[in-house]
């Protein structure tokens, strides 16, 4: 807790706000090196009680400093004196869904873009519309540039919330991540893929290697997010084209089948694909060639699993690039990235 704080001179009765006599107390103390970097502050509670002042003007003088770069905060630790932060360099936050393959890809994209010009904060809401709120609560107006990724349950009330929380964020500073949100009005930049259209267009361009397999499989599980776009686009896909389709949510040694050709929706982590390879060696089926596979999203390993794991992706390299074209320049625009089948040894 910070110590010698001195606040017995604090003049109720003057013309000077409470909450800026104690950030400005808090500023000498920090520039006369009284508080150094990381020094603990008391909690909003324990320093309005100390004072006998609203948790409102305490609140209210934090927010003030930290505004100004020169308190931080984090869940669980309070806060807390800063770090002094380069005004050479851009200051961006990085709000992701959750850490994956595909992130780390889009990640290493946009910082080697970007070399040094740019002091980063990653943090992650978990598809937490609470935890979302928290952050824009602790973070705005602390950074040049806020990156969000808006993957969160697609029902109309989490939607007109996370809307409501992202209108927070000045339309110069936010960049979406990998998906649009229409119904967000205003000159935002984003970078994305449409999970409407996007896996329809893809799988037309190998219709002719599609019709080499008697049934498209498609295994996805309800609970992804985009479960019900994404199948919707396939189903048309299968309808225009006339391609056979199964849709399971769960693989057993039954359901592998000679002749058909298997789509993987089902996660980030690879489980499905796994069941699958397993149970295709158990039946004696070559993969690439009595069966084929093609699994959802690019990752670093999909050149070398399986001798080339066939593969149905948004181009998350060309992601990363465009956010850190967009940060650098300053002119964020709305752009659709690549999205293609890269096709390997598994189809």
């Amino acid at each position: 807790m910070m110590e010698n704080m001195e606040f017995k001179d604090v003049d109720r009765t003057g013309s000077i706000p409470i909450y800026k006599q104690l950030s400005t107390s808090i500023r000498e103390k920090i520039a006369d090196g009284t508080l150094a970097v990381g020094a603990q502050l008391p909690s909003i509670n324990i320093l309005s009680e100390e004072l006998e002042i609203s948790k409102d003007t305490v609140k209210k003088a934090y927010s003030l400093l930290r505004k100004d770069g020169l308190v931080d905060s984090s869940h669980g630790k309070g806060f807390f004196i800063a770090k002094p932060k380069d005004s050479s360099k851009i200051n961006v936050l990085l709000l992701f869904d959750k850490l994956s393959p595909i992130k780390q890809v889009l990640f290493q994209t946009f910082t080697e873009r970007v070399g040094n010009r740019c002091e980063f904060t990653i943090k992650f809401h978990n598809q937490d519309t609470d935890l979302l709120e928290h952050y824009m609560d602790e973070t705005l107006d602390r950074y040049d540039y806020y990156l969000i990724s808006p993957h969160f349950p697609i029902d109309e009330q989490t939607q007109h919330r996370v809307i409501k929380i992202l209108n927070r964020v000045p339309n110069r500073k936010l960049i979406l991540i990998d998906r649009n949100l229409p119904r967000l009005t205003g000159n935002y930049g984003s970078v994305y893929q449409d999970y409407n259209q996007d896996i329809y267009e893809a799988l037309a361009k190998e219709i002719d290697r599609l019709r080499d397999f008697s049934m498209l499989t498609v295994f996805t599980v309800p609970e992804s997010l985009y479960h019900t776009e994404i199948n919707s686009a396939i189903k048309r896909f299968c309808k225009t084209y006339r391609i056979k389709a199964r849709y399971i949510y769960q693989i057993t040694q039954e359901d592998m089948r000679p002749g058909e050709v298997y789509l993987i929706l089902n996660s980030q982590l690879d489980t499905g694909l796994k069941e699958i390879v397993l149970l295709a060696r158990k039946n004696g089926l070559e993969i690439g060639k009595d069966i084929g596979i093609i699994s959802y999203n690019e990752s670093p390993l999909s050149e070398i699993l399986l001798g080339g794991l066939s593969t149905v992706s948004s181009d998350f390299e060309q992601m990363g690039a465009l956010a850190a074209e967009m940060v650098l320049s300053g002119e964020l625009r709305k752009v659709k990235c690549d999205f293609k089948l890269y096709r390997r040894a598994t189809f």
